[in-house]
């Protein structure tokens, strides 16, 4: 491999660790190890101690239901259900035909150690499959449930172990999957939009089974230890709208 392409490669993986504020996707936060990763966590941690008010949160409605479909291509997000935030939770705010659901995902998505996880600006719009629908969504407004109800990090790390041992959080279905290519996204400080790109969510497995993280391989992997789940990355070309995404900073 050259040391172009590994340069390059190391800038993916710099940037998806960075990423890790995002939800869920915001688990790349156990890819964190580097000392200066450590050292920038630290940082947020203290920039981001506790949930700012509610409202700041908050979007205006069609604004945050144009985001959301920001997420996929038109040919997927215009015939999708949008959810916004609202004071006590997500909730409709359009109607859907083809079994998708496009939402902005907020920093409390991420990982309940990550540094990040009260970042108030940050707004991740996603767009999930059917199956991702009935597996993997509950994830997240349940997440938003115990957020608003004024529960801690800490207390919601637990509420998602013993929900998981209760089986009343599911277990992602396969081919649960889901759309992050919006160019409008804010998935954190150090990420910015990082890169448009594909998720899909398993069981808990091992990245070697899908050949992630190796030279050369466009897969990226985390997990959700505390919820079981394995999250597999794919970046893609283009934004979309349609127009090319940037190449890795060298």
């Amino acid at each position: 491999m050259s040391t172009q392409t590994r340069s390059a490669w190391t800038d993916i993986k710099s940037r998806a660790i960075a990423w890790s504020g995002v939800a869920i996707l915001a688990v790349l936060a156990v890819l964190a190890a580097a000392p200066a990763a450590r050292a920038a966590g630290a940082s947020a941690s203290e920039k981001y101690p506790a949930m700012a008010a509610l409202d700041r949160y908050l979007m205006e409605r069609d604004a945050e239901v144009i985001l959301a479909r920001s997420a996929a291509p038109p040919s997927i997000s215009n015939d999708a259900e949008v959810m916004v935030l609202g004071q006590h939770g997500y909730e409709s705010a359009a109607r859907g035909t083809n079994g998708f659901v496009c939402l902005v995902q907020r920093s409390w998505a991420a990982a309940a150690d990550d540094p990040e996880f009260w970042n108030s600006r940050l707004r991740a719009p996603i767009c999930f499959n059917p199956a991702a629908v009935r597996s993997f969504l509950p994830h997240i407004t349940k997440k938003t449930d115990w957020v608003l109800a004024g529960r801690s990090k800490a207390q919601i790390l637990e509420d998602i172990k013993s929900a998981v041992a209760a089986r009343t959080l599911p277990t992602p279905e396969i081919g649960a999957m889901c759309y992050m290519m919006s160019k409008q996204g804010f998935l954190g400080d150090g990420a910015g939009h990082w890169h448009p790109h594909l998720m899909f969510f398993l069981p808990r497995a091992e990245a070697r089974t899908w050949g992630a993280d190796l030279p050369g391989s466009p897969v990226l992997s985390a997990e959700d230890k505390a919820a079981g789940i394995a999250i597999f990355l794919v970046p893609v070309a283009r934004w979309s709208d349609g127009t090319k995404a940037a190449e890795p900073r060298h």
